[in-house]
């Protein structure tokens, strides 16, 4: 009998797992932190071995904390950050670290690739253009780079796809991660003319899944070593915003989610694919539903940036400094990481302006926030321009805990937010889409019974009306900003 379910996160940051009871709710969660490795300048890279010990350690807590039957959990599946790469030989064991979906390492790749496929539209092909997040690029910097690794490169998985592999399951991405990988149409054909100009192999493709189906059994070492029953059903999930998405409830067309991560992404749901190349697209994991999105480089991951510039001061007490301050005095463009959507060019950088010696540390971190919200907004200007307006907007992940974020959120958008209470993300969706997979649960609507919403964080029609021209001027600055920074990105690469 399956009263439990497993659904777990592999997240930039952190791996988190949490335990579901298929009536209740969850039970027990359970996080483990993960180290980012950057060797070289744009390199984001994570230990797979990490992300399997936090997976063993969080599922054995998970079940001591609860007491709940182990016998009595009848389903895992994974959720990750997407498209990050693992290159895995014939035994599906990990030829070198994880590249993350925000690594720009492949960016003399991604202009090669262009060039030769200046005739292809893949926008309307794949649901995205080719940017620093596709696949291909990454196959071939490896190629040049590293050889070995690539002559031996049996699979081209993802963080959550490997992570089941590793469990059990047999060698397989899901339906978003070769969607946004650029490797694969929307109808879920390979691309040949990708393939061809990369010299990609396409056995080195393996099976796509949609989510909620099983792919496998949880193998005997992968039991004695997380306390569950071998044969535990092992079912796909899907990518990390998705997931975090569907369970915060964006399941109507027009239903939004802010989702404050490392990286920030904004989807919205709708009932037909739709494709632009400021964009990316996925899958609802409801069948015939879709989520336009789009993912900026940084978030959070600013945030924690400046929060160690100054020493470390805690995130409260900056909240705190950068409540009474008057809005957008000092402008920031929060390119620190290039920038992915809607933008695409990885040789931005970040900038501050407007400064003079009266500001302190909490003129620089409201920017800071401020900064990630004018992105959100430039995503909007996106989804307004080919008709899609926003309905109902939630909220949720770690920068949702700051009142002042929220409210500068409300302001800058123009909108009500709604904070999802509670919210775990994405590895509550992929705890339902485990119990949907075998059954223990009907229907993906079934999720919704596990949302509950915080009071709406409501627009100040003063600082709306502050806002609103600051953001005009956040986008000059950012034109005019971009010649110098690709620049300085040439001159430092």
């Amino acid at each position: 009998m399956t009263r439990y379910t497993v659904g777990i996160d592999i997240g930039t940051t952190g791996t988190k797992t949490v335990l579901m009871d298929v009536e209740a709710g969850i039970v027990a969660s359970a996080t483990r932190a993960t180290a980012l490795h950057s060797p070289a300048p744009g390199w984001a890279e994570a230990d797979t071995g990490q992300w399997y010990r936090n997976v063993v350690e969080s599922i054995r807590e998970v079940l001591t904390v609860s007491g709940a039957p182990p016998e009595q959990v009848g389903a895992i599946a994974t959720s990750g950050m997407v498209p990050a790469v693992v290159p895995v030989d014939g035994a599906g064991q990990p030829l070198r670290r994880a590249i993350l979906q925000n690594d720009a390492r492949a960016h003399r790749e991604v202009a090669d690739l262009a060039a030769a496929l200046t005739d292809t539209d893949l926008v309307h092909l794949t649901g995205s253009a080719l940017t620093q997040q596709s696949v291909a690029p990454t196959t071939v910097w490896l190629r040049d780079h590293e050889p070995d690794v690539y002559a031996q490169t049996a699979h081209w998985l993802g963080s959550y796809d490997w992570v089941l592999c590793a469990l059990g399951a047999p060698a397989h991405v899901e339906h978003n991660w070769a969607l946004e990988s650029g490797l694969f149409t929307i109808d879920g054909d390979t691309v040949e003319a990708v393939l061809h100009a990369a010299k990609l192999d396409p056995a080195t493709l393996a099976p796509v899944h949609r989510p909620g189906t099983p792919v496998g059994e949880l193998s005997r070492a992968a039991a004695d070593a997380t306390g569950l029953p071998a044969g535990t059903a092992l079912v796909v999930g899907g990518a990390d915003h998705v997931l975090s998405a569907f369970a915060a409830g964006v399941n109507d067309p027009g239903d939004a989610l802010v989702k404050l991560g490392g990286a920030g992404d904004i989807l919205v749901a709708a009932d037909a694919p739709v494709v632009d190349a400021r964009l990316y697209l996925d899958a609802h994991p409801v069948p015939g539903h879709w989520l336009p999105n789009g993912c900026m480089a940084t978030s959070g991951s600013l945030i924690r940036w400046f929060q160690a510039l100054v020493g470390g001061v805690s995130l409260t007490d900056l909240d705190e400094e950068a409540t009474p301050r008057p809005p957008a005095e000092i402008l920031c463009l929060p390119y620190f990481l290039g920038e992915k959507s809607p933008l695409h060019d990885p040789d931005l950088r970040g900038v501050f302006a407007g400064m003079h010696l009266g500001h302190t540390r909490a003129d620089m971190y409201r920017a800071v926030l401020e900064a990630i919200a004018f992105g959100f907004r430039h995503h909007v200007d996106v989804f307004g321009d080919i008709g899609i307006p926003l309905r109902r907007v939630m909220i949720t992940n770690g920068g949702s805990t700051s009142t002042l974020w929220k409210q500068i959120h409300a302001d800058v958008l123009g909108t009500e937010m709604n904070p999802v209470s509670g919210h775990p993300g994405a590895s509550l969706g992929a705890a339902v889409i485990a119990a949907v997979g075998v059954g223990a649960l009907d229907d993906f609507a079934d999720a919704a019974r596990f949302i509950t919403l915080d009071e709406p964080y409501v627009p100040d029609p003063t600082r709306r009306a502050a806002y609103d021209a600051a953001y005009a001027t956040w986008r000059d600055l950012g034109a005019a900003m971009t010649p110098i920074s690709h620049a300085i990105a040439r001159n430092t690469r």
